[in-house]
Formats: structure tokens, C-alpha cells, sequence
């Protein structure tokens, strides 16, 4: 890495590296290079429209992924460890994207401050999760994933208000919903050292559901627009799989995520699920 570029400079480069682990080190790298004071502010950048990616896991439609239970044998722990370190390999390349994406926005250091904060951890969570998977005998890469998480940022990448609406306050707040119940069903089945990484990563997504939620507001505010309404509108008219309940309340209130957000569209999925089933 140049230690005289500028950090949208060298989130470039992160998004063009391909090997996964590599890839996350590299994110690591500039995170501690811009904690240092090491890399400039953002200048306008060129950045590919799908970050590199390794030849392995091969990339197929969403329901073409085998789910698999949590059990005392290894396969299907094995599996869900390897699809949440797809989910975290793609939120390396969704934080850096968001680090560099948006100049017109003029946003200000402190914007650079929260999500190289949240780059690195989600380095951090991939690193743990794929040195967890190769403790349990496989690695990043032995099963396949799918690719719908990138395609939330091609949806979003015309404007920083909705990418903020759709992957922290949607996708990253779907993810404190469902992992508490990962992590009792790996402590019930005796691996502790897996729940513990989950509880890390559940953790540190309040986090990173507060920064989407910070600069959400302000993009909001700066456009004289009402976040519940704003938020409501975008997730409908650009996430296409509803918000779905039910919802970590406490985790959700503690990153600032108020139910009067997601409330009203939790109801509007379970209704259409009931039209649905007739």
C-alpha cells in the first residue's frame, strides 16, 4: 500500500484484491495506516463496479443454496460458518465501497472515521471465521454462496441515502435479529467457540447498524427529509425481500433503531405472507 494516497485510494485497492483472506488483511492494513494518520482524506475515485472476488466459493442464485441445521456433527455448523463468512467478506467490500463511493456527498472525517471503524471489524469477523472453519477441517471457499448482498450495492450506488436505508438498516439489522438464536443453538450442541465468534460479530453489528443509522439521519436532515417516512419509502421501492419479523427490539433500539422504522413494515410483511397462504 502507498502510505502517502489518500484513503478512497487505497479502499480501491482493497476492493481489487481477490483473495479473501488477503483481501481482509489488506483492510486491516489501510484501517490501521488511517488510524495512524498515514492516508488522506478521500479524493474521487474510479471504483469497479464488483469488487474481485476468488475463483471459489463458485457464486450461485440465492435459492440455490443448501441450508443446513446446526448439529453436533461438523457439516452443518460447517456450513453455516462458511455462509457468514461470505456475508462478511461481502461487508468488507460493502464498508470500503461506502468509505469511497460517495464524494459528492461531502462528507465530513468523521463519516471516514466510522466506516473504516466498521471496515476493519468486518475484516476482523471474516478472519475469525475463516480460521474457525479450518480448525473444523474445510476453509473459505469448499461450499458455494450466493451473490444477492452485492446486489443490494449495485441497487443503492447512485445515492448514499439509500445505500444507508438498504444495507445497514436492512441487511446489517436483519443480521441482529437472527444470530442470538445461532448462538444458543452452537452452545447447545457444545461448540462454544463458534457462538463466542458470533457473539463478537453480533456485537460489534450494533455498532455498524448505528453508523448506517448516523448517517442516515444526516443525509436525511441535510435534505430537509423525514427519516421514518424516507427510510420506509426507499426500502420499499429498493429492497426487494420485505422486512421481516420478528425483531431483536433491544439490540435494534441500542444501535438508535427505533421500532416506528421497521414496525410498520414488519406488519406489512407478515400481512402479505398471510394473503399469501390464502
Amino acid at each position: 500500500m502507498d502510505r502517502t494516497s489518500d484513503i478512497a485510494t487505497a479502499a480501491r485497492a482493497v476492493l481489487l484484491t481477490a483473495d479473501a483472506r488477503a483481501k481482509a488483511e489488506a483492510g486491516r492494513a489501510v484501517a490501521a495506516a488511517w488510524r495512524a494518520g498515514e492516508l488522506a482524506m478521500p479524493l474521487a475515485v474510479d471504483l469497479p463496479d464488483r469488487p474481485a472476488r476468488p475463483d471459489a466459493p463458485p457464486l450461485l442464485p440465492p435459492r440455490a443454496v443448501k441450508k443446513r441445521k446446526i448439529t453436533a456433527a461438523p457439516a452443518g455448523r460447517i456450513a453455516l460458518l462458511h455462509a457468514l463468512a461470505h456475508i462478511e467478506l461481502n461487508a468488507v467490500d460493502l464498508s470500503w465501497d461506502a468509505v469511497a463511493r460517495f464524494p459528492e456527498a461531502g462528507f465530513p472525517r468523521a463519516y471516514v472515521d466510522d466506516w473504516v471503524r466498521v471496515a476493519d471489524e468486518e475484516s476482523k469477523h471474516f478472519l475469525l471465521l475463516a480460521d474457525r472453519l479450518e480448525r473444523l477441517g474445510s476453509r473459505y471457499g469448499d461450499l458455494p454462496a450466493h451473490d444477492g448482498l452485492w446486489q443490494a450495492a449495485v441497487e443503492t450506488m447512485d445515492d448514499p441515502l439509500a445505500r444507508h436505508a438498504v444495507v445497514p438498516l436492512v441487511l446489517e439489522a436483519r443480521g441482529l435479529d437472527v444470530t442470538p438464536a445461532m448462538i444458543a443453538k452452537l452452545r447447545e450442541v457444545g461448540d462454544d467457540a463458534s457462538a463466542d465468534i458470533l457473539q463478537v460479530i453480533h456485537d460489534d453489528e450494533i455498532g455498524h447498524v448505528a453508523v448506517g443509522k448516523r448517517w442516515f439521519d444526516h443525509l436525511c436532515a441535510a435534505r430537509g427529509l423525514a427519516p421514518v417516512a424516507t427510510w420506509q419509502q426507499i426500502v420499499r421501492a429498493r429492497f426487494r425481500g420485505g422486512v421481516k419479523p420478528p425483531f431483536n427490539v433491544p439490540a435494534r433500539e441500542a444501535a438508535g433503531f427505533s421500532a416506528a422504522f421497521y414496525g410498520p413494515l414488519g406488519e406489512e410483511y407478515e400481512a402479505e405472507q398471510r394473503r399469501r397462504r390464502g
